[in-house]
Order: structure tokens, then sequence, then C-alpha cells
């Protein structure tokens, strides 16, 4: 199995990052440049698609990406990003509810702040993404619909992603590779990463602290083969032009 992880386009809330007036939304959209980068990242992705060669070792894509499944988050920005993967590719669209960003759905300003929200309905995605597969649990209370997810429960749930991943797409005797890609959030990479390594929360050596940055519409690449997992490449984005990188 490849899994390939693609951060969101650059969502409203990025884009105001350093604006100190900005109030931040529990659930943003995609900005202008958002929408560009993911349409950009479909064309280049739709043009490497095919696997050109099949004899060489491909750890850089260059002969292609063969994709074969795509899981977004229900968050906006990931849906958002996805989508014209999805269209591009020719490949269904299915939503995963728990590679969301930390934190879930929350209220970000004045007395509500960390008050978990609902999150968009099911009528929204599929007014939105007409052949997305949601849940069978999503109605129109919302995908989120719970408390502000605790620092406790961050790293369960991207261990029992990665441990589902396995059980959905590791190798098996008759079965085609599978590239899978994951379109989802910084925060829940970092988790994802210390659960596919087993390494240590944001620690590094002599007291320092750790992060794997991602830019908007990057894409990071793990091959997982037998009992051999393989980091080929983190935060790629030469897919975009230099004032689309964010």
């Amino acid at each position: 199995m490849e899994l390939y992880f693609i951060r969101h386009g650059q969502s409203v809330n990025n884009a105001n990052w350093n604006n100190s007036d900005y109030e931040e939304s529990p659930d943003p959209t995609l900005t202008e440049n958002g929408y560009e980068q993911a349409r950009l990242l479909a064309e280049f992705l739709k043009k490497k698609q095919t696997i050109t060669n099949d004899k060489e070792w491909n750890s850089q894509n260059r002969y292609g990406f063969g994709l074969t499944h795509i899981y977004t988050s229900l968050m906006e920005r990931a849906a958002f990003t996805a989508a014209p993967i999805a269209q591009a590719l020719d490949i269904p669209l299915i939503a995963w509810k728990e590679i969301h960003e930390e934190g879930g759905i929350y209220s970000r300003e004045n007395q509500s702040k960390m008050q978990g929200l609902s999150g968009r309905p099911r009528s929204f995605f599929m007014d939105n993404f007409h052949t997305i597969t949601l849940p069978d649990d999503l109605d129109e209370t919302g995908w989120w619909n719970r408390p502000f997810e605790a620092e406790d429960e961050r790293q369960p749930r991207a261990d029992q992603v990665f441990t589902e991943l396995l059980a959905r797409h590791h190798d098996r005797e008759g079965q085609p590779e599978h590239r899978v890609a994951f379109v989802s959030h910084g925060g829940f990479f970092m988790r994802l990463v210390c659960a596919i390594l087993k390494l240590p929360w944001r620690q590094a050596s002599l007291g320092l602290r750790s992060w794997f940055l991602l830019n908007n519409c990057s894409i990071s690449r793990f091959d997982i083969r037998g009992k051999e997992i393989t980091v080929a490449y983190v935060n790629r984005t030469d897919h975009l032009p230099d004032h689309l990188i964010t």
C-alpha cells in the first residue's frame, strides 16, 4: 500500500492567521487561492495518474501515481479540496469522519469558546458533492455534533485510523496494490505520523519540540509493504507555482 496524505487548500482561517481583527470560523471554507491550489493539484494528479513504467523504482512518482482510493475529512476545506481530485481521476470520494482536524467543530470566540458545534448536515454534502459516499449515521443534525475533542482523545483517534487503514488496504495475497489518498489536515498529519512511526507527541532531542510542516495542497507519501514502512517524501509542493505555496 502507498498512502498519500494531502493537506487541504488554503482556508480563510489560514489566510487570516496573523489578522488580529479576524474572528476564526469553526469550519472555514477555501479562499480563492485555496480553490486554485485544489484545481492545480487535481490537474497535476490527472496528468500523472497512469503508471507509465511499473518496472522502475517510482519513489518520487516520476512514472505516475495510480491512485485507487480517495478519502476526505468532512470539514469543508478538505471536502472542497478532495472533490476536484476525485472528479478529475474518476475515483469515488469517500468520507472518513475520523480524519478530521484536532478539536473537531467548535466555537472559537467569546463566551462559548471551545463549545462543540454540529458541523455540516447530510444535505450540505449531498448538495455540494454529488458522488460522495457518506457515513450511514450522518443526518441533518450534523456530522460532528459533540463536545470539543479533548487532548487525550486525539492520539487514540489517529492510532485507530491507522489500524483501520491497514485493515482496509494492507497487502493481501492476490490483491492489486492500493494507492490511497487522504485529504486532511496539518494537525491530524502530526498525529498520524506519530501513530505510523510510533513517535512521542512533539518531543525532539535535547528538550526541543518537533513539528512536521505541511503547506496547503502539499503531498506526503508513505509506503507500507509487508513489515516495512518507508517515508518516501513529506510536504511536496512542486505542482504549485511559487505564489500559491501557502
